[in-house]
């Protein structure tokens, strides 16, 4: 068993949340890491920051903007990494980016430097599942697991492609627009996680759009993880240094919800 396979046989919905290293400053994200571990989070997804993250609402974009304003650089992500691997060995740790910063020293360094940082997982937003070759042996012959993006418009002709070598769990992006903007109606996401589940043995998670424990608890009942990052990024623009605390009375809600939802299920 992996850390991610293990977040996702507690007997609930794992509850993924997002963050982006060094918002507001490298210093200040081990603090906030460390609440969403205490909320409640069963998988922490590192976001890199990048000067054109394409697939990012407003929120994270600004995000990226204060973490590289700050002078976040690769070392930087990779000692938060590290450190965060040192005081939570068993909580999963996904680092979610764009290619650039992941493959502009080589996939083998990227993928021996993560592996060293204690990272599990990695999310590459702008490499498609075609060009697989960019970074996915690197990161298998390191033992990590290259996290495939499923969405609205993932026909079953593609599905395929998506799925090969994917490991880790299939996040399903349920709109196909930028993050933190809008959520997809319920019975959208309830029809899409059922044609997933029935093509994969992976764990489904579903992100983008969502922020009340109320919408939590509704992908709960259907999905193997739910994905919230935006909502964690306002409170962190919002609160600065004082995020911690915020963050982890928000990240308890929503995983209360979770837990709730799944129970009621039972």
């Amino acid at each position: 068993m992996t850390r991610l396979s293990t977040a996702f046989a507690k007997g609930h919905p794992a509850l993924i949340t997002f963050v982006t290293a060094g918002d507001p400053t490298p210093a200040a994200t081990g603090a906030i890491l460390d609440a969403l571990v205490a909320g409640g989070a069963d998988v922490i997804e590192l976001g890199m920051p990048f000067t054109d993250p394409m697939a990012d609402g407003p929120a994270i974009q600004a995000a990226n903007l204060r973490s590289l304003g700050a002078g976040t650089r690769t070392a930087d992500i990779l000692a938060i990494a590290k450190a965060f691997r040192t005081r939570h060995p068993e909580t999963p740790l996904v680092l979610m980016g764009y290619a650039n910063p992941m493959t502009i020293r080589g996939a083998d360094w990227f993928a021996a430097a993560a592996k060293d940082a204690g990272v599990d997982g990695v999310i590459c937003v702008d490499i498609p599942p075609e060009e697989d070759e960019e970074l996915g042996p690197a990161l298998r012959a390191a033992g990590i697991d290259p996290i495939r993006l499923a969405t609205p418009t993932t026909d079953v002709a593609r599905l395929p492609t998506v799925l090969d070598g994917a490991s880790g769990f299939l996040y399903y992006v349920s709109v196909a627009g930028i993050t933190g903007l809008q959520q997809a109606a319920q019975v959208s996401i309830d029809e899409a996680v059922a044609r997933l589940k029935a093509s994969t043995d992976l764990p489904v998670a579903v992100g983008f759009g969502i922020r009340t424990p109320e919408q939590a608890a509704a992908i709960a009942k259907v999905a193997d993880g739910v994905v919230v990052g935006s909502a964690i990024v306002d409170l962190i623009a919002q609160h600065g240094e004082a995020a911690p605390g915020p963050v982890r009375a928000y990240i308890e809600s929503l995983s209360t919800a979770i837990r709730a939802a799944r129970k009621e299920l039972i």
